[in-house]
């Protein structure tokens, strides 16, 4: 969250897509770490696949909002 609050702040169209690129990568993240936490009995197979499952999903949706902004015509407050 912290990464997309940044890059949304920033008031750029393309930094916003870096750092949005950046959270998307932590959700991948959180998926390996995941795994980790399974192995070592941290977690049960239930835990595992609903949270894996919120995962993947947060970073489906922020790359849906990277191709959203990357065909929009707005570039941002800055650039006005």
């Amino acid at each position: 969250m912290a990464n997309i609050a940044e890059g949304f702040e920033r008031d750029g169209n393309k930094e916003f897509q870096q750092f949005l690129s950046i959270a998307k990568g932590s959700a991948g993240e959180v998926k390996n770490h995941l795994y980790v936490a399974l192995d070592a009995g941290y977690l049960t197979q239930e835990e595992f696949f609903h949270i894996y499952d919120q995962a993947d999903e947060t970073g489906k949706i922020i790359g849906g909002l990277i191709r959203y902004l990357k065909g929009s015509k707005h570039k941002g407050s800055k650039f006005r």
